[in-house]
């Protein structure tokens, strides 16, 4: 059976930018290694973003799985609750947590409150617990990553419709609205004592929670019963983690690897890799570029590029030939561009690479692809599984 791997460099699309002379990142970056799979590859516009739904990585990787959003996604939460072990009960709501850090005048400064170290928010959210959850009123807080947390509760709050805190950067914030968001109100106000306090205790940035993102636990089929291959995965973000468990793909720790500039490439190369020689499916997914996108950091974004295609990209085209036949999948799981600073549903392009069938080839860019024909991205998989 030949070897199959999927890329995800989150949120690599994006949009002109004057500081670049009118190029996207993924046109600046010096990239020699994907230009060469795009070379002899198939490259297209895949749309991971249907209509109607959100522009988040929940959305996009669910697609890139497979998995038709359309039909199978329920949420961001419930998927992140997944890979932090938390079990939703009948009748609980999984909300995101973010801790972030909102000025005396309702402006959303940083949706990432500075992002903390883990044992400064986990701090921070044990102290949040015992104040406004343990169970009381059906709430209960578990702490993730950074900034990135959970809140579960009683499913009557489901109903609200609340804005991601990074589509608020710099802006008055949004509150929650809908026969829920009375009681999301009054959660988040009353964190901002307990939140200000202890974050400044540990030396954090962060005010107050931010919650959105709810869902129930999702009904997804194991990929693979679905596809007939088994495998594992490598990412730092809890999001494509519990994607994972939910799948039934194992997620691979991997010792270095971090959603912020100072991930190990090379170490996540090395578990794809080492994965492979057992397993036939690997997907590896880094949050670099989305992160430099949020923040609005062109040089972060090209220099991500740049390691993702040294690190990652050309060691792998180098070493499959090894383990024989191989597929390679490499696309965005959403664009985000750095002068919004977030996620936007335009489509994205992809690459479909097969080191036994070569393709017409082309160029990896958002512009080379914009006239291509849109393809639902949660088709591809079955295309790069196909025998």
């Amino acid at each position: 059976m030949a070897k199959y791997v999927v890329l995800v460099p989150d949120g690599c699309a994006d949009q002109p930018i004057e500081e670049l002379d009118g190029r996207t990142p993924l046109e600046a970056a010096s990239m020699p290694n994907l230009r060469r799979m795009a070379a002899r590859g198939e490259v297209g516009r895949a749309q991971v973003i249907p209509p109607g739904l959100p522009p988040g990585s929940d959305v996009g990787n669910l697609a890139i799985l497979g998995y038709d959003p359309a039909r199978f996604h329920t949420g961001r939460a419930p998927i992140e609750a997944a890979a932090m072990g938390v079990a939703l009960a009948p009748g609980e709501v999984a909300y995101r947590c973010n801790l972030v850090t909102i000025d005396d005048a309702g402006t959303m400064v940083d949706f990432a409150a500075g992002h903390p170290t883990n044992e400064q928010s986990h701090v921070i959210i044990a102290a949040l617990d015992d104040a406004l959850g343990q169970g009381r009123d059906g709430v209960k807080f578990h702490a993730g990553v950074e900034y990135r947390h959970l809140a579960v509760l009683p499913s009557a709050l489901a109903d609200a419709v609340c804005v991601p805190p990074h589509d608020l950067t710099g802006q008055r914030a949004q509150l929650p609205t809908g026969s829920a968001a009375g009681k999301l109100i009054d959660l988040m106000d009353a964190s901002r004592d307990v939140v200000t306090r202890v974050a400044r205790d540990v030396g954090s940035s962060a005010s107050q929670i931010w919650l959105w993102g709810q869902g129930v636990r999702p009904q997804l089929p194991p990929f693979a019963a679905r596809f007939g291959v088994s495998g594992r995965l490598s990412s730092a973000v809890d999001l494509v983690r519990g994607l994972g468990v939910l799948t039934g793909l194992e997620v691979v720790d991997v010792e270095g690897a971090t959603a912020g500039f100072d991930n190990d490439y090379a170490a996540q190369r090395d578990a794809c890799l080492e994965s492979l020689a057992d397993l036939d499916f690997f997907l590896l997914h880094v949050e670099a570029t989305d992160e430099a996108g949020h923040q609005g950091d062109v040089d972060e974004k090209v220099g991500a590029l740049e390691s993702w295609d040294r690190d990652v990209i050309g060691p792998l085209l180098d070493a499959l030939p090894e383990l024989g036949a191989h597929r390679i999948l490499l696309l965005p799981d959403h664009a985000t561009p750095c002068v919004l600073r977030t996620h936007t549903s335009d489509p994205v392009p992809y690459v479909l690479y097969d080191s036994e069938h070569e393709a017409a080839g082309g160029v990896y860019t958002e512009a080379a692809t914009a006239a291509a024909s849109q393809v639902p991205a949660h088709g591809l998989m079955a295309r790069l599984l196909a025998r």
